[in-house]
Formats: C-alpha cells, sequence, structure tokens
C-alpha cells in the first residue's frame, strides 16, 4: 500500500475506533457495583463504582439530563454537593451543573476529550434559579449564557459579580480539587480585584472558551492507584505573564452544544474493558 494510503488508512482506522469506542461507553446506562475507583487519565480512561449525582439538591440543579452524564466518584459528587450546600447559605443564587463523566466513564461520542474518570465536572456561570423556568422536563433546551461581551474580547461586568468569585473560590478551597479550568477574561478579573489570601488563585487556570462555565478537576483520590494525575501546578497565583500569553490570543469560536470535537482518544488502560463489560 503506498505510503500515503496507508497514512490515510491508519488515521481512519484510529477515528472509527474511537467512534466504536464513544458508541460503547455511551450506549452503558448504569455503573459497575465495584469498588469506586477513577482509572487511567481524564482523557483516556474509565470509571469503576461511579456515584450518580442527583439531579437536583440543596443549591444546585444537573442539566441536561437526556445525557446521563452525571456519575462520578464519589469524592467529586461530595464536592458538588458541598459547593451547592455553600453556594444556597450564601444566597450566592443557584448551581447549574453541566456534564461530569458517563456511568461508566470512558469517552463520550461529543463535547470532551476529558471527564472520563469521573473526577471532572462542568459548572456553569449562570446563577440566577429562574434560569430553568422554560425548561423541558430533562432540562435539555436551556444554553449555558456566557460572561463575556458578544465579540468574546471582554468580561461583559453586566454579568460578572462577586458572586461568581465566591463559588470559585469555594469551590478551589475545597482540598479535593486540583485545578479548575476559566476563560483567560474572568482569571484576569480575578486577578485584578481579589485581595488578602490569594493562595487560591493557583488552583485557578485559564483555559479555551470556558466562558460560560468553570471546569472543576479534582486530585487523583486516594482509593484509585490507577488514577494517572496531572503534572503539578507551577507556583504563585498565575497573574503573570502566562496570563498575559493566554489573552493575547484571538477568541475562538463558540462551539455548538453536541459538538462532535474530541480528537481520537489514547488507548485505554486495559482494566477498562473489564469496567465497561462488568456488571
Amino acid at each position: 500500500m503506498p505510503s500515503n494510503r496507508l497514512a490515510l488508512f491508519v488515521v481512519l482506522s484510529a477515528f472509527v475506533s474511537h467512534a466504536a469506542a464513544s458508541r460503547d461507553w455511551g450506549d452503558v446506562s448504569s455503573p459497575t457495583a465495584a469498588t469506586p475507583e477513577a482509572i487511567g487519565e481524564t482523557g483516556a480512561g474509565c470509571l469503576a463504582g461511579g456515584v450518580r449525582l442527583p439531579p437536583e439538591g440543596e443549591g444546585y440543579k444537573v442539566m441536561h439530563l437526556e445525557r446521563n452524564r452525571n456519575y462520578g466518584h464519589p469524592d467529586l459528587i461530595r464536592s458538588i454537593i458541598d459547593l451547592g450546600h455553600a453556594t444556597a447559605q450564601g444566597h450566592w443564587g443557584e448551581l447549574h451543573v453541566g456534564d461530569l463523566s458517563q456511568p461508566r466513564g470512558g469517552p463520550m461520542r461529543f463535547g470532551h476529550r476529558s471527564h472520563q474518570t469521573g473526577i471532572d465536572a462542568d459548572v456553569w456561570f449562570a446563577l440566577d434559579p429562574n434560569l430553568i423556568r422554560n425548561a423541558d422536563g430533562l432540562r435539555s433546551n436551556i444554553p449555558a449564557p456566557s460572561l463575556l461581551t458578544p465579540d468574546q474580547t471582554r468580561l461583559n461586568h453586566m454579568l460578572w459579580d462577586i458572586r461568581h468569585a465566591r463559588v470559585l473560590e469555594t469551590a478551589a478551597r475545597d482540598p479535593h480539587v486540583d485545578r479548575i479550568f476559566v476563560n483567560a477574561h474572568i482569571k484576569q478579573e480575578l486577578c485584578r480585584s481579589v485581595r488578602g489570601d490569594r493562595s487560591w488563585l493557583r488552583k485557578i487556570r485559564p483555559w479555551h472558551r470556558h466562558d460560560d462555565h468553570f471546569h472543576m478537576r479534582l486530585a487523583c483520590p486516594a482509593d484509585s492507584p490507577d488514577c494517572v494525575p496531572q503534572k503539578p501546578l507551577e507556583p504563585g497565583d498565575g497573574c503573570d505573564a502566562s496570563l498575559d500569553w493566554w489573552l493575547s490570543l484571538p477568541p475562538l469560536r463558540p462551539l455548538p452544544d453536541n459538538h462532535h470535537g474530541p480528537a481520537p482518544s489514547p488507548a485505554l488502560p486495559r482494566v477498562c474493558r473489564a469496567v465497561l463489560n462488568g456488571r
């Protein structure tokens, strides 16, 4: 086979393999009965013994229930429930929780390359309890509103307020949380406005998009020896030249809610096959 045709075959095979894996993991509707464990990397792994986050609780509601992505490691479920409690007690509004993981983790059909091991969660910046007033039964028809200006070049100060900072600070001070991804303009505002103890800002990291939600990622749980940790964060609060670099990038176009953007996933740990096929 000519080299260019061989290269094309390899690429197409990887794409088909990823698509098939996504269908497999996305079709499983329940977690395993195993002891909870996050396995592998957040972008190439799975979840044993996943726990379902209830669709609503004190201070929070889960959105897009039709996706069946409200599963996670028990540490993640507790962190979200605690954050909802703090939001209610602080009178900051109501959290609208987006995707966690599928019942057994693994690659998804659309929307994420990470979220595979049960230690990632998206939480919308929208705090208005009336947001879902016109929602359907599965809360599938409500989009997450951005905190940026329409041209995506600045933070919209008509939408941002101190409550967003309080929620982010509370999440970042959770000892289970390893890092939180936000849009660079949101990080910039925190760097400008936070006074006193700024140590928690180290966990707030700029990343592409993330203007309508923040992505909360836990450290590998103590009961998960096969969980692969990320590189440790750099020292300091992150309000330095690295943030300037992010702010210098041109804005990216918003992705459709069900975009098929994830690149083919790396090979999953072998044990994930048993997780997928287990009971």
